[in-house]
């Protein structure tokens, strides 16, 4: 059993002016199955390049074996090509047969590898890409985010595969997938990292632990803290109160006072100084004590959301529906026999494996509320929208988002003030709003989306797989916010906890039909 030891790492990107990583120390071995928490921009994806060799970096980081990473950049003309083509490109040495073997693990058929990259989905192709990255030992992998994209079947499939895998270190905001696959986690907190035995949910049950304790001992150093000063400033005035008597008195009031008084009342007023003395030497342990002890501590802020009434029961049925693109007579159906409805207040999860027509219902929803982008056709059936219904949407594409805050505040009629405060809330450093988003991780990336909506008061909201590259307190926040505010929605989202605690009702699309 082999480590890899960090010896003071620090790291900052070429023009900025704090710090990804500062005097870092920490070791794992090279054989945990190894989970890599933290909020998006704490710096894993950097990590991870820093792992690799891509950036310079002062300080050391020993490692006994050789770093590969998931997922692979696809060679020039790849998407044309069969992956058996360009497996050694992807992975120098890599053999057929092996390949072949780990797809088996992964539920998929060797038939993948022969079949233009570009036909495959997205879920065959990380599974693709995962049996190449499984197909040599002695390699310590860095797996980031496998699970994006992909629908709840082939979550299941990469999940039960990772679980019976060792040696890597898995970039994931999916808590099933952190619980099932991992027995030891690295967390990049607000000021320090973590190496702890265990998966996600044993992690945060002994965080929240530690969370309380530092805020029980926090309230106690500052109840101290608070009683010591009241000390130094009563005893500072009595020392004051006294030297100030030594000169001058009333020889009335005070007609038994002896010569020698005065050396008396100089050698009290040094003992209540030193009293003083004593009092602040004990705050100033206090506050050391004090100081870090809420560093760590996640205290995300409830956001808030305004969602309009609409003036009837029913927002949107659809019934016996079927869409697909080009004109009715010769269009290809993408979705058959769909019939559904939207209420107010519900939480509606469409449930579907990729490519099943789940995205092709929301563009046509949108095209029928006045928001035509490349609609599809409706070749049967029908679907009514309600009049005046107003749709805040986040799509999964994030890719359109370049340029300033202020111009897409403008564009899209926000407050850039208030935005920026709610992007705060999300946790988005200050120093990210003066950025081009086009440089923004894709996890800020769909804050800005998912902030945007918030901000947007609409009778229905359409989340088109919303939490894709989330972090998992950013998860949870979202969570609170739609349990209180209960908004009606239209949600497209394949993390399975996040789907137990939010629909209200699921309605399957593909071989089973909801009602």
């Amino acid at each position: 059993m082999a480590q890899i030891k960090v010896t003071d790492l620090t790291f900052c990107y070429e023009g900025s002016f704090d710090d990804i990583f500062e005097n870092v120390s920490f070791s794992i071995d090279t054989d945990w199955k190894l989970g890599f928490i933290g909020r998006n921009g704490k710096g894993k994806t950097t990590f991870l390049k820093l792992l690799l060799g891509e950036l310079p970096y002062a300080g050391r980081i020993d490692a006994p074996l050789f770093f590969d990473y998931f997922p692979y950049r696809l060679p020039e003309g790849g998407l044309d090509q069969c992956a058996a083509v360009f497996l050694d490109t992807l992975k120098p040495g890599c053999e057929e047969w092996r390949v072949i073997c780990e797809l088996g693990g992964l539920e998929a058929s060797a038939e993948l590898l022969y079949r233009p990259f570009r036909t495959l989905s997205h879920g065959e192709r990380t599974k693709v890409l995962l049996a190449v990255l499984f197909s040599k030992e002695n390699d310590f992998l860095l797996i980031d985010e496998p699970t994006d994209h992909l629908d709840q079947e082939a979550r299941e499939s990469v999940k039960r595969y990772l679980k019976g895998k060792k040696s890597f270190l898995l970039v994931s905001h999916d808590r099933e997938l952190l619980d099932a696959c991992i027995d030891h986690v690295l967390v990049l907190n607000r000021k320090t990292i973590e190496v702890q035995r265990g998966n996600f949910s044993s992690w945060w049950e002994d965080k929240s632990r530690r969370d309380h304790f530092a805020r029980a001992e926090n309230e106690k150093h500052l109840r101290e803290i608070a009683f010591l000063k009241r000390a130094v400033d009563q005893s500072g005035r009595w020392a004051q109160k006294n030297e100030d008597s030594k000169i001058g008195y009333d020889p009335i009031k005070e007609h038994d006072r002896s010569s020698s008084a005065r050396a008396y009342i100089g050698a009290k007023t040094k003992k209540m100084e030193r009293r003083v003395g004593q009092y602040k030497k004990r705050m100033e342990r206090e506050i050391g004590a004090k100081e870090g002890l809420l560093q760590d501590i996640e205290e995300p802020v409830s956001l808030k959301l305004a969602p309009l009434s609409y003036r009837k029961e029913r927002l949107l049925s659809c019934r016996e529906l079927a869409l697909g693109y080009g004109a009715k007579a010769a269009g290809r159906a993408v979705l058959e026999d769909l019939s559904f409805e939207i209420k107010q207040g519900e939480r509606v999860l469409l449930h579907g494996k990729n490519g099943c027509g789940k995205s092709t219902l929301i563009k046509a929803i949108l095209a029928a509320g006045g928001q035509p982008k490349a609609a599809p056709q409706v070749l049967s059936g029908e679907m009514q929208v309600g009049a005046g219904l107003v749709v805040s949407y986040v799509s999964q594409d994030t890719s359109f988002l370049k340029g300033k805050l202020q111009d897409f505040c403008r564009e899209r009629g926000l407050k850039e003030s208030l935005f920026c405060a709610l992007l705060r809330q999300m946790d988005m450093e200050r120093v990210q709003f003066g950025k081009d988003m086009a440089r923004f991780s894709e996890g800020q990336k769909k804050k800005v989306l998912l902030a945007a909506s918030l901000m947007t008061p609409a009778h229905l909201y359409i989340w088109d797989e919303p939490l894709n590259y989330i972090d998992v307190f950013s998860r949870m926040q979202i969570e609170e916010l739609l349990m209180t505010y209960k908004p009606t929605m239209l949600l497209v989202e394949h993390d399975a906890r996040f789907q137990k605690k939010i629909a209200t009702r699921v309605v399957e699309i593909g071989d089973d039909k909801a009602p």
